[in-house]
């Protein structure tokens, strides 16, 4: 099989409502498609995305530089393609856009690896379950107040969520236990609750609030200092109790690695584009099994699904990338989301749903 062309579209997806973190706001996701096309008929398909659609044409023109590399070549020796791309980026560095345009070739890839093969990629890793603990992301954001959190808290259990995630910030004290409360009542002491600061505080200002957060016995704490103070991180996470999560913006297993020396974080959570996408993230899974760190992926919940290994705790579930797809997602009684039984990735872009929002 040989890659004979490769494609890709620019499309916009508008969010139901804006949304705020301490460090973003966002109206919608801007998403590069990218498919290839092969001699055998079968196509691969994967996607990266970004704010704005200015960024989005940076990306666009990294993928269009990586093309003559990927054209002729077999997807099955996709590791070996990883590594030419990564070889060939190495004057503009081993992260930011460079990564993230690697992804979606990636993942269109192993969707054909897998498609060829007639079976989904989870079952050619290895199958280490059939499904896996979701929690709630698309809500709880900073710009909602407690009785809002509260209803949107309970609408996330009316949906069958065992789990979910709230967005605290660069606010008062008080304010941020008082969101805590106010979801904490609404869900009851039995659902697992989780909590994000989105880098918006000081290494004081972190240790003062986890330990405020202890009895409400959050499932952890996340990336509450910029990403790349690990040490301030590790510091964080021997003074407080709740478990530490961080590592989304890192980039490649090399990040990781600076994280696990300096035990920056109870808990992992790699980001399938900052990884370069699944090859590099499946290198990464064996690194966080030998620290003994369990892992949680950073959205792209639908292709994150078939990295749910036995050191994966939970997937985070983001409605965003649903309207991109024909398949959706399913929520069981449980909490949990069955992994695909589709070939490949399982996902397949839908183009009369796409075709809107394109631009």
């Amino acid at each position: 099989m040989r890659i004979t062309n490769l494609a890709t579209a620019r499309v916009d997806l508008p969010l139901d409502a804006p949304l705020r973190t301490s460090i973003h706001e966002i109206a919608s996701v801007t998403c590069l498609l990218v498919t290839l096309e092969t001699d055998e008929g079968l196509t691969g398909e994967g996607y990266a995305f970004c704010f704005g659609r200015d960024r989005l044409a940076v990306l666009e023109a990294m993928v269009d530089a990586l093309r003559p590399m990927v054209i002729g070549r077999d997807p099955h020796q996709v590791e070996a393609l990883w590594e030419d791309m990564l070889r060939a980026c190495n004057f503009l560095g081993a992260a930011g856009v460079t990564v993230i345009a690697m992804t979606p070739i990636d993942l269109a890839c192993w969707d054909l690896v897998g498609k060829a093969a007639d079976q989904p990629l989870h079952r050619l890793w290895g199958g280490a379950r059939e499904r896996v603990p979701a929690y709630a992301s698309g809500g709880l954001w900073l710009s909602s107040g407690p009785e809002a959190l509260a209803a949107e808290a309970r609408g996330f259990l009316d949906q069958g969520f065992k789990a979910m995630k709230l967005r605290l910030g660069a606010i008062p004290l008080a304010e941020n236990l008082a969101r805590v409360e106010a979801v904490r009542d609404a869900i009851g002491p039995d659902i697992a609750l989780m909590a994000d600061a989105n880098q918006g505080l000081t290494v004081a200002e972190a240790i003062r609030l986890g330990r405020a957060l202890e009895p409400y016995g959050l499932v952890w704490f996340e990336e509450p200092i910029p990403t790349w103070d690990h040490h301030g991180h590790a510091a964080i996470a021997a003074a407080i109790d709740t478990p530490l999560a961080s590592g989304e913006t890192e980039y490649l297993r090399h990040g990781l690695a600076n994280m696990i020396e300096r035990r920056s974080a109870d808990l992992l959570m790699p980001d399938l584009q900052r990884m370069g996408g699944y090859t590099e993230f499946r290198r990464a899974i064996g690194q966080m099994a030998a620290a003994n760190l369990p892992f949680s992926p950073h959205i792209f919940t639908e292709h994150s699904l078939h990295l749910a290994t036995a050191g994966c705790a939970y997937v985070e579930h983001m409605p965003w990338f649903g309207a991109l797809f024909r398949e959706t997602m399913e929520l069981d009684a449980d909490g949990m989301i069955a992994l695909p039984d589709g070939p490949g990735t399982g996902f397949s872009f839908d183009p009369d749903a796409i075709e809107p929002h394109r631009f």
